[in-house]
C-alpha cells in the first residue's frame, strides 16, 4: 500500500494510518516509548545512528521501548538500511511514506503506535542521549502531557554557529511575541507526548512539514496541557541537508495561519482580557515608558548592526537589527507603555508594530544610502552617529503611530468586569 498524494489546501490529518507502506520488524505486546526517527535521504549515518540508539535504550533505559525508523520518500538507499536494521535488531521498526514530510511521518506513526509515551529525534543525533530519561519520565508518571529539549534555556550546553543561533532565537522571539507562545524553543528536534494527549490532538495539527511541532506545542498551551522542559546538550550537525531559507518561509506561513485560525475562531481558542483594569497611563506616564524602552531598544539595536554589520554588510546589518528590536519593542510598549495585556489582537498589534518598523527602516535605510553617497568611506562611528540621529526622528513617529493607531486610548470603564445581567466582552 502506498500513500496517495493530497491536494495542498487540504488538511494533512486527512491521511490515515492505512496510506502507509510499512513495515519491517515486530513490536512488543506492550511498549512504554515508541522513538520515532524521520528520515530523508540519512543513507550516511542510519546505521550507525539507530545502533547507538539502540544500544543506549537497552542499557540506560529501564522502560521497553522500540524505535522507529520512518522515511519520507528518500530517493537514496535510505530505506534498503531501514529495512535491514529492522531484520537485524529487535525492537527496531520501519515505515516507509511515499510523501515528504517530516510532520506528516510523525502523524502517521504516532497515529497507529500501541505505546504509552511518543518521542522523537533527529538521526544525527544532535542532542545527547542523556536527556532522554529526563524528557519522558514526567510523561511516564502523569506529571506532565508533553515535554521539550530545549537549547535556550539556562543549563543547555550547545555548539553551533551564530547564524544558527540567530535564527533560533529569532524565530522563538517571533513565537512568543505573536503567538504569546511561552515554551522556550519550538525547533529542537528532541520531544515527547503522551499517547492520550496526541490522540486528542494530532487531529487539529495541519502542517506536514517542519512547523509540525510548533503547531503541535501552541495547540497543547492554548488546551491548557502541562509542557515540560529539558535543557539539552546540543551539537550542530555541519553536513545538515536542511534549506534554512525554505524552512523559515514555511514557519512564517504556519504562524500566519495559525494566528489567522485562532484570531478567527477557525480554532477554537479562550479569549482573554485584552486592557488592564486600571486606565491606561496618561500622556506623561506613556512618554516616560515609551522612552525608557526606546533607550533599551537602541541600545540594543545598536549592538546588534555593530555584531551583524560584518557578514551582513550595512544595510543587511540595519534591516535585522532593526527586525528583531521591533518585535521586542512592541511587546514591551504593548504591555508596559500602554497598559494592554492577554491574548486578545497580540498578532494584530504585532503586525501594525512591524508597518510601523518598515517606516522607521525607511528612515534609518535613507540616511545609510545618503552617507554612502556623501562620505563612501565614513567610519563605522559616523555611521553609528547616523543611525542615531535617524532613529530619534523614527522614535517620535513610532510613539505617534503608536498612541493613536496601534494601542488608541482605553478609559477603565472599557475594562472593568461587566456587572450583573450584562454581557461581558474583551475590549478590542
Amino acid at each position: 500500500m502506498t500513500v496517495t498524494d493530497l491536494p495542498s489546501d487540504e488538511p494533512a490529518a486527512a491521511v490515515t494510518a492505512s496510506d502507509v507502506t510499512a513495515t519491517h520488524g515486530d513490536q512488543p505486546r506492550h511498549v512504554a516509548l515508541d522513538v520515532v526517527v524521520p528520515v530523508y535521504n540519512e543513507e550516511k549515518d542510519l546505521a550507525a545512528s539507530i545502533g547507538r540508539l539502540r544500544a543506549f535504550l537497552d542499557t540506560q533505559v529501564p522502560y521497553s521501548a522500540v524505535i522507529t525508523i520512518a522515511d519520507n520518500a528518500s530517493t537514496d538507499r535510505t530505506w534498503a538500511i531501514a529495512t535491514d536494521l529492522a531484520d537485524r535488531l529487535p525492537g527496531v521498526r520501519a515505515v516507509h511514506l511515499d510523501l515528504k514530510g517530516r510532520g506528516r511521518a510523525l502523524r502517521q506513526v504516532w497515529a497507529t503506535s500501541d505505546a504509552d509515551i511518543l518521542a522523537y529525534m533527529d538521526v544525527d543525533l544532535s542532542t545527547d542521549l542523556a536527556a532522554l530519561l529526563p524528557l519522558v519520565a514526567p510523561l511516564l508518571s502523569g506529571h506532565s502531557d508533553l515535554a521539550i529539549g530545549t537549547r535556550l534555556a539556562r543549563g543547555s550546553r550547545v555548539v553551533r554557529g551564530p547564524k544558527r543561533e540567530l535564527i533560533s532565537r529569532s524565530y522563538n522571539l517571533l513565537l512568543r511575541t505573536t503567538l504569546a507562545a511561552r515554551f522556550s524553543d519550538a525547533q529542537c528536534g528532541f520531544k515527547a507526548i503522551r499517547a492520550d494527549r496526541a490522540k486528542e490532538l494530532l487531529p487539529l495539527v495541519e502542517d506536514t512539514g517542519w512547523f509540525f511541532d510548533t503547531e503541535l506545542l501552541v495547540l497543547a498551551e492554548r488546551r491548557g496541557l502541562r509542557i515540560h522542559e529539558v535543557p539539552v546538550d546540543w551539537v550542530d550537525d555541519p553536513d545538515s541537508t536542511v534549506d534554512i531559507v525554505a524552512t523559515a518561509t514555511a514557519d512564517l506561513k504556519g504562524m500566519w495561519r495559525l494566528a489567522r485560525g485562532m484570531a478567527g475562531g477557525r480554532i477554537p481558542v479562550s479569549e482573554l482580557p485584552t486592557y488592564s483594569e486600571n486606565e491606561t497611563p496618561g500622556l506623561v506616564g506613556q512618554l516616560v515608558r515609551f522612552a525608557a524602552i526606546g533607550v533599551a531598544s537602541t541600545l540594543a539595536y545598536l549592538l546588534l548592526f555593530l555584531v551583524l554589520r560584518g557578514p551582513f554588510g550595512a544595510q543587511g546589518a540595519n534591516f535585522l537589527a532593526l527586525l528583531l528590536t521591533a518585535v521586542a519593542n512592541t511587546a514591551a510598549n504593548r504591555r508596559i507603555t500602554f497598559g494592554v495585556r492577554g491574548a486578545v489582537d497580540r498578532f494584530r498589534h504585532q503586525v501594525q508594530g512591524l508597518v510601523v518598523f518598515v517606516i522607521g527602516l525607511a528612515l534609518t535605510s535613507a540616511s545609510l544610502a545618503v552617507l554612502a553617497a556623501a562620505v563612501p568611506d565614513a567610519s563605522r562611528w559616523v555611521e553609528l552617529t547616523v543611525l542615531v540621529a535617524a532613529n530619534v526622528g523614527a522614535t517620535l513617529v513610532r510613539f505617534l503611530l503608536f498612541r493613536s493607531w496601534v494601542f488608541p486610548r482605553r478609559h477603565a470603564t472599557d475594562s472593568l468586569p461587566a456587572q450583573a445581567g450584562t454581557d461581558r466582552k474583551a475590549v478590542r
